[in-house]
């Protein structure tokens, strides 16, 4: 109890114990003494600007009247001072009080747009009256035409509008494809003025235009139309018009377990463009289980590409041809030299030979049949029809021109007998893998002489185990698969023969799991030490590495000459390439296959004397008799661009060749090397 103005007050219950609320006034400062108590000061100092501020932004909570109010006596504040001094000072205004006074109401009146009219009382308050009802209807239209445009672009902005263009191309989907696909049909060389790509994707428009924007960079004329929504959805493909597109190109996700939306979207845009007019179609799968299906729901028009084969048969070619994968490379590239159909060549009748020979500055590799049909590296005596065109490697369809006189070139420059390369069994390592392993040991086993040996080096697990077993006994006797068990990212337990010992040696990464490490980490670190291996022996392996993501390949250990196959950025140049021109889907199908023609590179000595200078013209007349379309060199020195690769020189192009120096060819892999049956001398 205590006593207060002589009143007996009971005295309060103590607090219950708990934590003090940080920054109350009962709170110690940090290390001084319990009974210590600093009080805080009553008044903080707050500046000029922190003060207004706070003003301004207690002035938006009162609302719109508030905001009119303010508005208006801060107009009038500048307004009408500015007024009586340009009443003052006009000497045209009289000098009564009342006339000044007056003029300075016009003024204020005409500049805030209230009449400014003079006279009786109620005359100006009717003028005031009218002038804020025209204020009042001008500014309700300009806000209500505001807010329309407004709205109309948010709408425009969550990119559900619809398309109307023609003779475009639409891509369904977005994958790690996307920057490569818009790259390559920016730079494709077309006879159209403006190209308009629309990209369909379950993604946001601003986020996808941001993502474009700093991948692929400027598109000069070409018009990238983005669109949100379901490629599944056939309501949602109304918004990019595939009826009228001249292509379409389905991606396939990054994951292999969704391959089968893949197949949804097929269906889904035969749902939406109809049997009518069906639209040429695009698209790649990366587990083959869903390929059928896939080629099924497309329809006859619709070429399906199947991602993990195609990356297998490039690493194995590349394997057995170090260097090959720069010639893909250039092919599949709209910066270099690449496939394209002219003709039909004039007069009608003219043999291949005759139309090869009359190509100053483009290869000719086949004929395009009227059906459709692609016949690559043809007879050189097959005629070429009225309705046929020539396939040709070029820079452009218009540098394409046949001239009336062949090239000359030199007999004298023919080898008298290539040399024909002994036939022996051949050796690879594997470091790693994946499911696409199965696939490479399966092209090896087909492709190499009989006794060649797979060695693989993994680590031993289960799945890994099971699946070696599994290509071990499908590949003999043929190929025979060893395993290794090991880690080859870490050298303790890589315990094999030295990789000089092989061949090639195929780098392999895991496969992408969400949630997982980028599988390239793996991919560098296991080139890391490879390349020591290489420092130490003193011996130049020859290495062909998978990857995943193109920028990995820039920041990769590498030596000269070798080969990256980066399987999404490959896949996404076939698919737009065969977005160009339909024809190159078999072209690159007998290219890829096992049998058939396919690209070689050879020794120069198979086809020109090497220590002297020739014509390309001449080495591609020396081909020409063996049966093979001479298509490019490599040159040993590698000084230039593309690794020392050169496709589709001029035919008056001349250069000293060198034994070390390799020819491009287009030849059936099973021909033997010499004179053709049925070749002209």
């Amino acid at each position: 109890m205590r006593q207060e103005d002589k009143k007996v007050v009971p005295g309060q219950r103590e607090a219950a114990p708990g934590p003090v609320p940080v920054g109350s006034r009962d709170t110690p400062p940090p290390g001084s003494a319990p009974g210590d108590r600093t009080p805080l000061p009553r008044h903080l100092s707050h500046s000029a600007e922190e003060r207004l501020r706070y003003w301004f932004d207690t002035t938006l909570t009162r609302g719109t009247a508030a905001l009119c109010g303010w508005l208006a006596l801060v107009c009038l504040a500048l307004v009408v001072p500015v007024s009586t001094a340009l009443a003052w000072t006009d000497q045209r205004t009289p000098a009564s009080l009342g006339s000044r006074i007056a003029a300075v109401w016009r003024n204020t009146g005409q500049t805030m747009r209230l009449g400014g009219e003079v006279g009786p009382p109620l005359r100006v308050a009717l003028t005031v009256l009218l002038a804020l009802i025209a204020l009042f209807y001008v500014s309700t239209l300009v806000s209500l035409i505001t807010t329309g445009l407004t709205d109309h672009l948010i709408a425009l902005n969550r990119g559900r509008a619809r398309i109307l263009e023609r003779g475009h191309t639409v891509v369904l989907g977005w994958s790690e494809q996307i920057p490569t696909v818009v790259s390559e049909l920016v730079a494709a060389r077309t006879d159209r003025r403006r190209r308009v790509v629309a990209i369909l994707a379950d993604r946001e428009k601003p986020a996808m235009e941001e993502d474009l924007h700093t991948t692929v960079g400027a598109t000069g004329r070409t018009r990238v139309l983005c669109r949100t929504g379901r490629p599944t959805d056939p309501a949602a493909l109304g918004r990019v018009s595939p009826t009228t597109a001249d292509c379409v190109l389905v991606l396939p996700r990054d994951d292999p377990r969704h391959d089968a939306e893949v197949v949804k979207t097929l269906l889904s845009l035969s749902a939406a463009v109809g049997d009518q007019d069906p639209v040429r179609v695009v698209a790649a799968v990366r587990d083959d289980r869903y390929l059928t299906a896939a080629r099924l729901a497309g329809g006859p028009r619709a070429t399906v590409l199947d991602m993990d084969d195609i990356a297998a048969r490039l690493l194995v070619d590349c394997a057995r041809q170090p260097g090959l994968s720069h010639v893909h490379q250039e092919l599949l590239d709209f910066a270099g030299h690449e496939f394209h159909t002219v003709g039909p060549p004039s007069p009608p009748g003219r043999t291949f030979a005759e139309a090869a020979r009359s190509c100053p500055v483009s290869t000719a590799v086949g004929i395009v049949h009227g059906d459709g049909t692609i016949a690559l590296n043809p007879p050189r005596a097959l005629p070429l029809l009225a309705d046929d065109a020539l396939l040709v490697i070029a820079e452009d369809e218009r540098s394409t021109r046949l001239s009336v006189t062949p090239a000359p070139h030199d007999p004298t420059a023919f080898p008298h007998e290539p040399p024909r390369p002994p036939e022996r069994p051949e050796r690879f390592l594997l470091l790693g893998w994946n499911r696409r392993a199965p696939r490479i040991a399966a092209h090896l086993a087909g492709r190499t002489p009989p006794g060649s040996a797979l060695d693989v080096l993994a680590e031993p697990r289960g799945a890994t185990l099971s699946g070696i077993r599994a290509v071990a006994a499908a590949a003999a006797p043929h190929l025979t698969v060893l395993h290794r068990p090991g880690d080859p990212t870490l050298t303790g337990t890589a315990r094999i023969p030295e990789p000089a010992d092989y061949d090639a040696v195929i780098v392999l990464g895991p496969d992408h799991r969400p949630g997982h490490p980028d599988p390239d980490d793996r991919t560098l670190v296991t080139l890391l030490h490879l390349r020591a291996r290489e420092r130490t022996s003193g011996h130049r392996i020859p290495v062909v590495t998978e990857m995943t993501d193109d920028r990995s390949r820039l920041i990769a250990p590498r030596a000269p000459g070798d080969d990256f196959v980066v399987s999404g950025r490959l896949i996404g140049l076939l698919m737009t390439q065969i977005s160009q021109n339909p024809h190159l889907g078999a072209v690159f199908e007998e290219l890829l296959a096992p049998g058939g023609n396919s690209l070689h590179l050879r020794p120069a000595a198979h086809y020109v004397r090497t220590g002297r200078a020739a014509s390309f013209a001449s080495v591609a007349a020396s081909a020409a008799r063996q049966g093979a379309c001479a298509i490019g060199y490599r040159s040993h020195a590698r000084t230039f661009a593309g690794h020392g690769v050169r496709l589709n020189p001029p035919k008056a192009h001349v250069r000293h060749w060198h034994e070390e120096d390799r020819v491009v060819v287009i030849d059936r892999t099973d021909r033997p090397l010499g004179p053709a049956v049925g070749s002209p001398p």
